[in-house]
């Protein structure tokens, strides 16, 4: 049995020697690509975080001691060495174990939620409850990469915990876990400083020649080699002082840089940390994103920060001949990049995720990529609206969260020509509750002024952003799903308002429903109406194309049907459903309203068609649930109708 293969506890880990340990570590990364390469995930974060986390666990004893991991991706170590070994094989699936933390799963977690930056703020909140129940002994540590440091909320966390004058002072520790990158490389003025520190150690060369050649070439190697490294401590301590000299002036005691890699100088800073009883402490780690494994290291797009299924040995996957949501909106944008030379763009961290990269690459000083700082995005959005620009602003849906004040009262207050574009919306997937980007449209439906868009095709979706970017006096948004496109679908006719007909009750039948599409459900409410016509129930399908505000044309139609059912990719409470049911009110309308959408509650992970099942926007439940609502007198006469063709 290898040692990974017994442990089912991180207190296990403090019985190894550093020889265990050194032969652990290769045991853990040798798994990982393994087992990842199978199912997915993020590879490139955890082969980059392996001594750090096996050090972390040798010098704390969670969960006496809370340790946090900021965003989570980087969690399959800590999972390894918290028994979840033989779990892995169901990684991100339905039922499966999670790809960030979770505590149904295990004590030893704390933070679920994959969003960036909160780490510090739960670390200030734990330690400060830790201290009033007078809990002295229990240590908190927050591991946050450096990429999650450039969100404003880590800034003001530390700047509380700087200003805490508590006595005794409470234990808590801060690792930055800095490999340059959080997709692609960090930006922004906080990671020039920790490069600044990072390249200033570049003796850290010759000490990595000394210690492979000259510890190997017997006594006078050796001593060469230890004369060396007092000269590196020497020059370290000088240019590391005055480096860090921005956090010791926060009051937060500044250990480091350390390289991550090697465990022993790991455990070595840690246990300073621990001992430390002046207050708060950060630990600078340099690690490398996909240490250990050379298709990684040599990926330059994002170090293999997350993967599909691939080959284990060569790190390839098999090319998809799909057409995806994130491609079309890249080539649109570049194509009417070239039309107008006032559109400009602006991410998060995201510039590849989110289909920017052919722009960035065509016009780099149109594209801004602001780090993970979606408040500072959406109003520093409104200022190039305001100076003349028409910026678009590209995040995925659920990041959007963070910044809807910005958009309301920075966008939308002052009439800002800006466009999101919300990639990753709806029901996304293996990435479980805090990826589903489920929750914008019933956002964004309070915002005055507001238009948003959900296409159904490719075809629609360079529509709508050309529409978009034509209004400069409010708030546009678009929004799409993770994955493949589709076909397109051709609308039977278009309406005055520009709401697109998909079907239409033949004349002088009777209308039963009203079927509202929106966004990519268009192939599956034309399922929804094929089975209410084997029913005896006559169905039209309405695709707004701008959903927000609701067109008129859909109420219009909408009153002459007996129901209306509404199938969104986003939640039920407060989305287009009801929407739509509060504008038949005010035209004094009582047609029922059939809100087909994600029920209000945290969606699990899986894939898409699994978790669209789990929330009851399969085919069969749609139909039953529309059956069922439908008026008696209706029901009653396509049954006899149904008879009578039988």
């Amino acid at each position: 049995m290898t040692f990974l293969e017994s442990m089912n506890s991180p207190s296990q880990l403090r019985d190894l020697d550093a020889a265990e340990c050194e032969v652990l570590t290769k045991e853990i990364r040798d798994y990982l690509v393994t087992t990842v390469a199978g199912t997915g995930g993020h590879l490139g974060p955890n082969l980059g975080v392996v001594e750090l986390t096996v050090g972390l666990h040798r010098v704390f004893e969670s969960p006496h001691d809370t340790i946090l991991f900021d965003v989570g991706h980087q969690t399959y170590v800590h999972k390894l060495l918290t028994g979840r070994m033989g779990d892995f094989s169901s990684l991100r699936q339905r039922d499966g174990l999670s790809g960030y933390p979770s505590r149904a799963e295990s004590e030893h977690d704390v933070i679920e939620n994959s969003h960036a930056s909160a780490s510090l703020s739960w670390a200030d909140g734990i330690a400060k409850a830790h201290q009033i129940k007078g809990e002295s002994d229990r240590h908190v540590v927050a591991v946050i990469g450096d990429g999650a440091l450039t969100g404003g909320m880590a800034w003001e966390a530390l700047n509380t915990i700087a200003a805490d004058k508590s006595t005794p002072p409470r234990k808590l520790i801060i690792v930055v876990n800095d490999n340059g990158r959080s997709y692609a490389p960090t930006v922004g003025g906080f990671a020039e400083h920790l490069d600044e520190l990072r390249t200033t150690t570049g003796y850290e060369k010759l000490l990595t020649w000394g210690k492979s050649t000259l510890r190997q070439s017997g006594a006078p190697g050796r001593a060469a080699y230890s004369a060396i490294h007092g000269v590196k401590r020497g020059l370290k301590d000088m240019v590391s002082a005055e480096q860090a000299g921005m956090f010791d002036e926060l009051g937060i005691k500044y250990l480091g840089p350390v390289d991550g890699h090697d465990l022993p100088m790991v455990e070595k800073a840690l246990q300073r940390a621990k001992q430390y009883d002046g207050g708060p402490v950060i630990v600078h780690m340099i690690t490398q994103k996909g240490q250990g494994y050379d298709p990684a290291l040599n990926d330059d797009a994002d170090q293999f920060h997350s993967v599909g299924v691939i080959d284990p040995l060569t790190g390839k996957s098999t090319p998809s001949k799909q057409t995806s949501w994130t491609s079309v909106f890249g080539q649109e944008v570049l194509e009417i990049a070239q039309t107008r030379d006032d559109i400009v763009a602006v991410t998060a961290a995201m510039l590849l995720p989110v289909g920017l990269a052919k722009f960035a690459e065509a016009y780099p000083e149109r594209v801004f990529d602001v780090g993970i700082a979606e408040q500072h995005a959406v109003a520093s959005a409104a200022g190039l609206s305001y100076g003349g620009l028409h910026p678009i602003v590209c995040i995925y849906a659920t990041f959007l969260n963070r910044a809807f004040d910005q958009l309301l009262m920075d966008v939308a207050l002052h009439g800002q020509g800006v466009t999101f574009v919300l990639d990753r919306a709806g029901i996304t997937g293996p990435d479980g509750a805090s990826h589903h980007g489920i929750w914008d449209m019933a956002m964004l439906r309070i915002v005055p002024g507001l238009k948003l868009a959900a296409p159904r095709d490719a075809a629609r979706l360079t529509e709508a952003l050309a529409e978009a970017v034509a209004i400069e006096d409010a708030p546009t948004v678009i929004r799409f799903p993770r994955g493949s496109v589709g076909a397109d679908i051709p609308a039977l006719r278009r309406l005055d308002d520009g709401v697109d007909v998909l079907r239409e009750v033949p004349a002088g039948s009777a209308k039963d429903v009203l079927i509202v599409s929106v966004g990519p459900f268009a192939g599956r409410a034309q399922e929804v109406a094929e089975e209410l016509a084997d029913q005896g129930i006559a169905s039209t399908i309405l695709d707004p194309r701008w959903v927000l505000p609701v067109p008129g044309g859909v109420i219009d139609m909408a009153v002459e049907h007996s129901l209306v059912a509404v199938i969104e990719d986003g939640v039920k409470i407060g989305g287009i459903g009801s929407q739509i049911r509060s504008d038949l009110r005010a035209a004094d309308s009582r047609i029922g309203v059939l809100e087909l959408g994600a029920p209000d509650e945290f969606l699990p992970q899986g894939t898409r068609d699994e978790i669209l099942e789990y929330a009851g926007l399969d085919v069969a439940t749609m139909v039953s649930e529309i059956v069922h609502i439908l008026p008696a007198e209706v029901r009653n006469r396509a049954q006899q109708e149904s008879r009578r063709a039988v």
